[in-house]
């Protein structure tokens, strides 16, 4: 028995009670100015809707039978004795309401239906936003497309509703209370503006196509007018004004201050024509500028924030203040890279900016891809137990013709190429013997532009493994890049290495297989002997074709005074 308690006990504690949903109400309010065709058919599709509690038609001043048709239609009438406007009439109803929740729809639609009117409802019921707008299907909308939508995007971005004048709508009565009706047909984007400001949520409902008589074009103009109205009205209380003129100019101030800084420093560390005072003034007054702009821009936005109610102001403050802060992080970045370039040795200050470099290719010379962009190279110790090693950065590599694995012979020792450690892009790690023949230290920053200059004299041994047999060319590194020529080797009529490189006028280059010099090239004129080198080595025909083209390079291979240029091994 003690069992089945406990057991019984953790069932029910398991079992999720939700408390019933407290009963809401619902009011509908239909303002009406001389709506006796219509009036008594909206009634009777909204009555036939079953969380409808009460429906109240506003009669702003008709003159025609409005009250008796809706009174018929079973309709609690209120009746203006002049027509007040349709911001008046909804705020009537509004106050005579006595249910949870709102809705207002127009006294002038034909084609009402009952699921139009629940759909604006029930999301307000279910709890999915406090306030419901409709759009649809329709064929009039000037003065939203050419007036409300052109000023709303100006004064308030944030908001972006297809239709935001629409006048069915739906909110709780509690949320009606923060809101300022307008009395006239501003009545409607008021609401919205209002609510969108006080940071409550809105969801626009689409109920598909409506019909309802098409109004004058001089109703048009005063309908306008009366948006316009109620728009500026809202930009000047909610200090939108302020933010699109007084702190747009402080901005475009501001803006010009940043430019002048950075013109300055761009000036002292690249324009040598100018002299450094006039840089120095441009910086100074620069600074003056910005700082006193942008306190300007501080201060009045923070104004601002605090005049907004529901501070919901982050999209418009940002599109106004983006020009100014991408300003303010180009300089920044330009300081962070000037500090970062700045070395203190011996009581003085250097600051050196080292950039990156833009390489694009404009010849045919054989590459992985037409642009990049390389360095600079920070110089460091090697790695320990790799003294016979240079770990170097791709894109180093490429500039100096070389690949991983390959050996560099500096001052006679030969160290293994290996790639960069992960998180290390630009750092170039050499042995101790090896930057002290190239003359540089820990710390040193190299652009890429420099890195042949600092390995000029260097040579290589690039090698290539194509299965049965080996390649490996040697060559020494130049700093200035000349007329190269390309080759392609063929073993048994297939096409097994290529490269290029420079061939020195008047030279006699060796070829050895196996370690055995078998076919001796004579350059001469710019070109070989022949530019198809055909031979025999233990049965394979081995064909070397050469082609001169308009490409270039810092490869220049060794002559036979100074080594074989290429050694085949065959397996």
């Amino acid at each position: 028995m003690y069992w089945f308690l406990v057991i019984l006990t953790f069932l029910l504690a398991g079992i999720k009670t939700e408390k019933p949903k407290k009963y809401q109400k619902v009011s509908v309010i239909v303002p009406a100015y001389n709506e006796e065709d219509t009036v008594a058919q909206v009634v009777e599709v909204i009555k036939k809707v079953s969380f409808v509690d009460e429906i109240i038609v506003v009669n702003d001043g008709s003159s025609d039978n409005t009250t008796e048709e809706a009174e018929k239609a079973g309709a609690k009438v209120i009746t203006h004795e002049t027509n007040k406007g349709k911001g008046e009439a909804l705020y009537t109803g509004y106050k005579e309401a006595e249910c949870d929740i709102i809705a207002f729809i127009d006294a002038d639609i034909y084609n009402l239906t009952s699921k139009k009117v629940e759909a604006m409802i029930k999301p307000i019921l279910d709890g999915d936003a406090e306030i419901t707008k409709t759009k649809f299907a329709r064929e009039s909308g000037r003065v939203t497309e050419l007036t409300a939508k052109p000023l709303l995007n100006f004064f308030f971005p944030e908001i972006s509703f297809e239709q935001p004048l629409s006048g069915q709508f739906a909110a709780r009565k509690e949320i009606l209370k923060k809101i300022n009706f307008e009395k006239d047909y501003g009545v409607d984007v008021g609401i919205v503006i209002d609510a969108d400001v006080l940071g409550i949520s809105i969801l626009e409902v689409d109920i598909g196509a409506i019909q309802h008589d098409m109004s004058p074009l001089a109703d048009l103009n005063i309908m306008a007018n009366e948006v316009v109205r109620a728009i500026i009205n809202r930009a000047n209380k909610y200090g939108r004004v302020t933010l699109i003129d007084d702190i747009g100019y402080y901005i475009r101030m501001s803006i010009v201050g940043l430019s002048l800084v950075i013109l300055g420093l761009f000036t002292i560390f690249f324009v040598k024509f100018v002299p450094l005072a006039i840089a120095v003034i441009i910086t100074i007054i620069g600074v003056i500028v910005a700082i006193y702009y942008i306190i300007k821009v501080i201060v009045q936005s923070i104004v601002i924030f605090r005049k907004t109610p529901g501070r919901n102001v982050i999209k418009p403050f940002i599109k106004i203040h983006f020009p100014m802060i991408i300003s303010i992080i180009i300089l920044l970045l330009m300081i962070s890279t000037f500090i970062g370039a700045a070395h203190f040795e011996n009581g003085v200050l250097s600051v050196e900016p080292n950039s990156r470099n833009l390489i694009i290719y404009a010849d045919n010379t054989p590459q992985t891809s037409s642009i990049s962009v390389r360095g600079p190279y920070t110089v460091d110790t090697a790695i320990e137990n790799e003294s016979g090693q240079i770990r170097m950065p791709s894109d180093a590599m490429m500039t100096l013709g070389v690949n991983v694995n390959d050996t560099m012979v500096i001052d006679g020792v030969e160290y293994l190429i290996n790639e960069t450690r992960p998180g290390e892009q630009d750092i170039l790690r050499l042995p101790i013997e090896a930057k002290n023949e190239l003359s540089v230290e820990s710390g040193y920053v190299i652009q890429n532009s420099r890195l042949k200059e600092v390995f000029e004299g260097t040579g290589v041994i690039h090698k290539y493994d194509a299965g049965n047999s080996t390649f490996s060319e040697n060559f020494i590194i130049t700093s200035r890049d000349k007329p190269s020529c390309t080759y392609e080797i063929f073993i048994d009529n297939v096409s097994k290495f290529s490269s290029y490189g420079i061939f020195k006028e008047n030279s006699i280059y060796t070829i050895n297989i196996n370690e055995n010099p078998v076919e001796y090239l004579n350059y001469t004129n710019n070109t070989f002997d022949s530019n198809v080198s055909e031979f025999e080595y233990n049965g394979h025909d081995i064909k070397i074709v050469f082609e001169n083209t308009n490409s270039t390079s810092i490869k220049q291979f060794l002559r036979q005074d100074q080594n074989n240029f290429l050694d085949i091994n065959i397996l």
